[in-house]
């Protein structure tokens, strides 16, 4: 049986559990035996399978089939124990659920309320939408990558529905290519993925030796009442310089300082709005530190035994301060 992720925008619909919000799973059969009913011709069948507002999805595979064991000492996310594999490889939106007919359960009111209300041990069946953020704090590594890939490639198809060289409307490829084409100068329009470099800077502290780490308060983390949110420094990938050039370039705009010791640790797709993170690791070279101020409010070096406020579980900006703070025998 075929199923499916249900997407709306940036949210997924989800089942409350004794472990949290789930992305449930929905049944695509209607669908397929309608295909086998009208007789469908093989060729065209892929035209029925991959349409505006579904998407096929790659078989994502979890962390452990490529990492040694013990690079996962510091891993915030936990993977399956019996199959590491995510059965589900299709997703949909609320949209083309309601248009093709496909049963989906019905949202529960004031679900959030509930669900706060409620402890692990006394789970309810609220069923709403969730967004991405939220749920990546808890789901296995290779789920969270699969709803990426699933929000990226629906908000690409319904942002490519005509031609950019000559404006004619667009149509889904044959045979299950990943494509947008033009039926009159046959231009194909492909998924773009903008590559950003996240790098962590650290030096001891010149008092005490302490390892530190540079942490930034960017403007577009807002200025909430309370705690203020530091993360590392990113930016995109210019045209025509390689990714150790980004960094350097990225570290040097943003708090004027220069670095040694660069390398790459890992990476993570992430959907605002569709980027794929590297992740980099640097050491302090020289400078005094001079933020950019239409990007920073402020940047400092923090002990590690004493953070402020990071990014959340789940993203690699975590990932990455919490291995330097694992290195130190510090558990975040």
């Amino acid at each position: 049986m075929t199923t499916a992720f249900v997407l709306d925008n940036e949210t997924i619909l989800c089942r409350y559990t004794a472990k949290g919000w789930w992305p449930l799973q929905v049944s695509l059969s209607a669908i397929e035996n309608n295909i086998v009913e009208q007789g469908v011709a093989e060729e065209d069948l892929s035209d029925d399978m991959y349409q505006v507002g579904r998407v096929k999805l790659l078989a994502s595979l979890a962390a452990s089939h490529w990492k040694p064991d013990e690079s996962q000492a510091f891993a915030t996310h936990q993977e399956p124990t019996n199959n590491d594999d995510v059965p589900v490889n299709n997703a949909i939106t609320y949209h083309y659920a309601q248009t093709h007919g496909i049963a989906t359960p019905e949202l529960t009111k004031n679900s959030h309320e509930l669900a706060t209300l409620l402890s692990s041990s006394e789970h309810t069946e609220n069923v709403d939408f969730i967004t991405y953020r939220q749920l990546i704090t808890q789901l296995p590594a290779a789920l969270s990558t699969q709803l990426s890939q699933a929000i990226q490639l629906l908000r690409w198809q319904a942002d490519t529905q005509f031609c950019s060289r000559c404006s004619a409307s667009v149509t889904t490829t044959k045979f299950g290519e990943r494509a947008m084409v033009c039926p009159v100068c046959r231009l194909r329009q492909y998924p773009r993925v903008q590559p950003c470099v996240i790098t962590a800077i650290t030096r001891p502290n010149p008092q005490t030796g302490e390892m530190q780490i540079l942490l930034a308060h960017h403007h577009r983390y807002g200025q909430p009442s309370t705690q203020l949110l530091y993360g590392l420094i990113a930016g995109f990938v210019e045209v025509g310089e390689s990714l150790e050039h980004a960094v350097v370039r990225e570290v040097e705009e943003e708090v004027g300082i220069r670095l040694t010791d660069i390398r790459y640790v890992s990476s993570q797709p992430w959907p605002f709005p569709s980027n794929l993170m590297l992740g980099f690791r640097a050491s302090y070279a020289s400078g005094e530190i001079v933020i950019q101020e239409d990007e920073l409010s402020h940047a400092d070096f923090f002990d590690i035994s004493n953070l402020p406020k990071i990014p959340f579980k789940g993203s690699i900006a975590y990932d990455l301060i919490a291995q330097i703070a694992h290195e130190q025998g510090i558990i975040l």
